[in-house]
């Protein structure tokens, strides 16, 4: 390193490296130019200052100066070195390798540059390399533990944690017997828990089991050391001795559902399904009395019976356990007990046991067959439980006079509020819950949750402009939309997106949905630092369990939601693309010359402004920041130069864009059918058949019965009937394909035509709304000129459903259908008598303009904002319309050439 330079100037050079490890970077620059203003030439020089410039965010100037330091010297390892470097620090991981390798074919035994390929390895995952890698630096240096066990993790991700163990114990032999010292018992006390995890994955349980007895007492973490010596118990089989661990760990936390779960494997009264014999149930019964006497403190104990108890058992249990709660004023108990609501039976005991504490309570003050008078806050916790059960029912009318008696009972409680608006949401009316969510959020202006469930609130009802204003109220000064950007707020983020998605913004929306996107990107990257440093503090089972999360991350729903909704606004603006990106310049051609140099100069005026007004915002801001107390200046912030998203939607090739995102979905959300409905309608516009094909194919082994699938199936084979003859052999191949795997998919099989596949798939359905509109508009589809029948069979749902949508149907459904008759049954009549119809059974609906809905009825003490901008009573019926747009539950079929 500098060996070329005389000595003065070699020590220079190494003030250089010393100031760049050491961030004095002025200090670096400073020596580089006194080498350089003697040696013009030297790479080596020329590449460190380049990096130095880099760490100062002047990275053209940086990439110049190391290219020229490269071409000067290409056989120093340095020069390719830092330019791995600067690739690394720009994220360009793979050309980072590259540039690692060609250091390594000068300097093969360089131990820092060795370091630096592995950690780039182990982002990448390129796992053979990175075993590779680190056997290595072992060989070069065997008496650094972190190297030892790099090894071993490095031979664990590459699947092979039996020849892990075995490194394991090769380091093991070369410690002392008094190993470790008091400031290292921590650290190897990981390293032994995490052999053992080892040896438990390759199925070694005893060997396991050894292993922990004989190192007990080395391992300080003495929780996780029982919870793994009862994991390799019941896998082991010793069930008994299990049981003994996981009672003593109740012992030490009674609500820990995972110990009673582990407790009852060890028993056998353990189900997947939560089905039990009664028998089972009898011995269930009698092992939690037994607990519940020993922790009688413990929530948890008196949960659990819940979810297998039945009958007269069921009520008793329940009553138990729900009193204490409305005592003591419990907001939570509902969201505790909602997984009791997918049994029926359950429900019905629920019902008829919450109206009988409701009388007892209301008329006497005390609970059925107690003596004790209760709080008053009691009745009304009691109806807040109450208006809950009647909303997870879909019985709005009875909820809301529910909740309205317990706000007229104690108006100053703010969760009443927070529940009407929500079962005013899922009554339709977004606007009404707004207002209630903004009036909750008034009475207590220090409360962030309650702040961000108004904003929800509002999002849902497209008042964006006072949703942006709300949030922010809890953002620091400055740059506020940023702030929430920073803080990776990707609720508010979707929720908006949506929003402006529904109002067809397509750039904001995109400019959202691509933000969340961007967050993930983050998440990603941000594992990079923890590959050294998890094996310097030796926390090995954490740091595997972090490589195996980050492997998954994009399965998350957040990413799922913020794909999806990118590939629709891709999807739609390819579908109008004049309408959405050429609107200005049709306007501006319609003009005058003279008019339009005006309007132009106007327009570079405005945006000259907007950018400096940015600029001085954010040099005002950097000064109030002030200096650190390490004397470093503050960076200010980037402005945006696409605040709207503008530039988002001028891609010239949308459906590329659109795929990349499917790509991700499809690898990380195959089991989705929202995922394989977006391939279908992608590709279908791009005309990639073989492609649209496998998606259905996928459809039909995930969820043959969704109506979805079917639409999908029978749009397809009619698109794909109403092709010409093939011409070309790859057209015959796909031809012979297609041909070859018709008669064998289920939705076609023993039906002659895709008209009786159609009629079959209703007979089978005909009691559910959403399967009966798809297949009338399948129907339609393939045979306009039944159009009228194919509307009667919509209409016909609410006498083939006597109970109305009141039972089993839901709004976005009804919506949807509505939808469905003004678009591609293009029936306004029709349309408008379905809207009749639903407004009956959905009178708070805005949508559809119900009696009750604050669409219809105005409000008198001004809570609810009218202005147009703030999405207030002539647009909250906009904020249901377009909902369901981006689900894709109604096909645009115009796009794919249907009709």
């Amino acid at each position: 390193m500098g060996s070329s330079l005389p000595p003065k100037e070699s020590n220079l050079f190494k003030l250089i490296v010393k100031s760049y490890e050491t961030k004095q970077y002025k200090k670096g620059l400073k020596a580089a130019d006194a080498i350089l203003k003697k040696f013009p030439d030297h790479g080596e020089t020329l590449s460190m200052k380049g990096l130095t410039l880099n760490c100062m965010d002047r990275k053209t100037e940086a990439y110049e100066l190391v290219r020229r330091g490269l071409k000067n010297d290409l056989k120093s390892h340095v020069c390719w070195h830092v330019y791995g470097l600067l690739y690394r620090s720009d994220r360009e991981y793979r050309e980072a390798i590259k540039c690692y390798r060609n250091a390594l074919r000068i300097d093969p035994d360089n131990i820092e540059i060795l370091r630096d390929l592995s950690l780039l390895q182990a982002q990448m995952r390129d796992l053979a390399g990175f075993v590779e890698t680190r056997q290595q630096l072992l060989s070069l240096k065997p008496n650094h533990r972190m190297n030892w066990i790099g090894f071993a993790v490095a031979h664990h991700l590459n699947s092979n944690p039996s020849k892990a163990v075995e490194i394991l114990e090769a380091y093991e032999g070369t410690l002392e017997d008094d190993y470790p010292p008091d400031n290292e018992r921590y650290e190897h006390g990981e390293m032994l828990l995490y052999k053992v995890s080892l040896l438990e994955e390759c199925g070694f349980y005893d060997r396991a089991l050894d292993e922990l007895h004989k190192k007990e007492a080395k391992i300080v973490d003495k929780l996780a050391y029982r919870e793994q010596l009862v994991s390799l118990l019941v896998k082991a089989g010793q069930l008994e001795e299990a049981e003994k661990i996981y009672r003593a760990l109740l012992a030490m936390n009674p609500d820990n559902y995972r110990y009673y779960e582990g407790l009852q494997k060890c028993l056998g009264l353990y189900s997947e399904s939560g089905g039990y014999s009664p028998d089972e149930a009898d011995r269930l019964n009698n092992l939690y009395k037994s607990l519940k006497v020993q922790f009688s403190w413990s929530s948890a104990v008196k949960r659990i019976p819940l979810d297998y108890l039945n009958g007269e058992m069921f009520r008793e249990a329940a009553d138990n356990y729900i009193r204490p709660f409305l005592t003591k004023g419990v907001p939570s108990l509902f969201s505790d007990l909602r997984p009791l609501y997918n049994c029926p039976e359950k429900v019905k005991i629920l019902e008829k046991l919450f109206l009988e504490l409701e009388a007892s309570v209301g008329t006497t003050g005390q609970f059925p067959g107690s003596a004790q008078k209760e709080p008053p806050s009691t009745f009304m916790w009691t109806l807040f439980l109450l208006a809950q059960h009647y909303d997870r029912q879909g019985q709005y009318d009875t909820a809301l006079a529910k909740i309205d008696q317990a706000i007229a009972h104690t108006p100053t409680v703010i969760d009443l509020y927070t529940v009407k608006g929500r079962i005013l949401k899922h009554a339709g009316d977004l606007a009404a819950a707004s207002a209630l969510a903004d009036e909750a959020r008034s009475m207590d202006l220090a409360d962030r949750f309650i702040n961000s469930e108004c904003v929800k609130r509002m999002l849902q009802a497209d008042q964006v402009g006072l949703a942006e204003k709300t949030a922010v109220l809890f953002t620091k000064d400055g740059d506020q939309h940023n702030n929430l950007y920073d803080m990776q707020c990707m609720w508010y983020e979707l929720a908006s997106g949506e929003s402006y998605f529904r109002q067809s913004d397509l750039g904001r929306a995109l400019k959202k949905f691509l933000a969340v996107e961007k967050h993930y990107a983050d998440m990603t990257e941000d594992q990079f630092d923890f590959h050294s440093y998890c094996l310097r503090k030796m926390t090995l089972r954490s740091y595997v369990e972090m490589l195996r999360f980050q492997d998954r991350l994009h399965s998350h729903s957040y990413f799922h939601k913020a794909a999806v909704g990118a590939i629709r606004c891709y999807m739609k603006l390819y579908d109008s693309p004049a309408k959405l990106v050429n609107e200005d310049q049709d306007e501006m051609s319609k003009l005058p010359p003279s008019q339009k140099k005006k309007l132009k100069q106007k327009q570079r005026k405005a945006e000259a402004r907007a950018k400096r007004e940015a600029e001085e915002k954010n040099e005002e801001e950097s000064s109030a920041a002030g200096v650190s107390k390490n004397t470093k200046r503050q960076h200010a912030k980037p402005v945006d130069p696409d605040p709207h998203g503008e530039k988002l939607l001028q891609v010239e090739d949308l459906l590329a864009e659109a795929t990349k995102y499917l790509k991700l979905l499809q690898k990380n959300s195959s089991a989705s059918v929202e995922t394989h409905v977006l391939s279908f309608e992608l590709n279908m516009r791009k005309h990639k058949i073989l492609l649209a094909f496998q998606a259905v194919k996928q459809l039909l082994k995930l969820d043959p019965d969704s109506p979805d699938t079917h639409r999908c199936l029978i749009l397809f084979f009619h698109k794909f009937d109403g092709f010409s003859s093939p011409v070309t052999d790859s057209e015959k191949l796909v031809w012979s394909v297609l041909e070859a795997e018709r008669p064998t998919l289920r939705g076609l099989q023993n039906t002659s035509s895709l008209v009786e596949a159609n009629k079959s798939f209703l007979d089978a359905h005909k009691d559910s709304l959403m399967h009966r509109a798809v297949a009338a508009e399948m129907l339609f589809v393939l045979d306009p000129e039944r159009k009228l029948e194919a509307i009667k069979l919509v209409e016909e749902s609410f006498i083939s459903s006597p109970s109305g949508p009141s039972v089993g149907w839901k709004l976005k459904d009804c919506i949807a259908v509505h939808q469905l008759l003004g678009t591609v049954f293009a029936d306004p009549d029709a349309a408008s008598r379905w809207s009749t119809r639903c407004a009956e059974h959905f009178p708070y609906s805005t949508y559809f303009k119900g009696v009750c809905s604050s669409a219809v009825v105005k409000p008198v003490d001004g809570n609810l904002n009218n202005a147009p901008e703030n999405g207030g009573m002539e647009h909250c019926g906009a904020s249901v319309r377009d909902s369901h747009s981006l689900n894709g539950n109604i096909s645009s079929l115009k796009a794919l050439n249907i009709q």
